[in-house]
């Protein structure tokens, strides 16, 4: 996997989407077209109340990526410094393999230009010492950048606390 991570703190996003607008925006993605995503999960029962809950998916920057492998014309590649997966825009055809073969469906088939386009974090933002885009406009500061040991455990931790309430609720231990 890649060097650096997006994570999102449920708990803080309100899924305003301002992350897929700045990333549209900053890349120039047409409409019907998305780098990341946010995904609204629910409802779930808290405390008798329902709740939502959402998290921003951008791509994983996978070790073993799919696209990378299916893409026959190399135009996806591997940045060796940081590990970051990217689509070299003038070697895509449009072949549509790597949409096939990303179990997420994170490449994206874009109309305007008929070639794929995926997260790629903001590979320049970061050459620069930035974060990437949807990261620096986040309002409510849900999405947080970095390096995965260096990442706070906050979701991981959230995510281990409504298991264990509900084990316990449901008498398991």
């Amino acid at each position: 996997m890649g060097d650096y991570r997006i994570t999102t703190d449920p708990k803080k996003c309100i899924a305003c989407h301002v992350c897929e607008v700045q990333c549209k925006a900053v890349h120039n993605i047409p409409a019907g077209v998305a780098l990341g995503k946010i995904v609204v999960l629910g409802p779930k029962f808290v405390n008798g109340v329902a709740t939502m809950s959402s998290v921003f998916l951008p791509c994983f920057h996978c070790e073993e990526a799919w696209c990378l492998k299916a893409c026959r014309k190399k135009a996806i590649q591997r940045r060796d410094k940081d590990g970051l997966v990217y689509i070299k825009e003038e070697s895509c055809v449009g072949c549509k393999a790597c949409i096939k073969a990303c179990p997420w469906r994170i490449p994206q088939w874009n109309p305007a230009t008929r070639k794929v386009v995926k997260c790629d974090m903001c590979m320049e933002r970061i050459d620069q010492g930035k974060e990437p885009a949807c990261v620096a406009a986040c309002p409510t500061g849900a999405l947080e950048f970095g390096e995965p040991g260096k990442l706070s455990d906050k979701t991981r931790e959230g995510y281990g606390l409504d298991l264990l309430e509900k084990n316990l609720a449901a008498g398991l231990e």
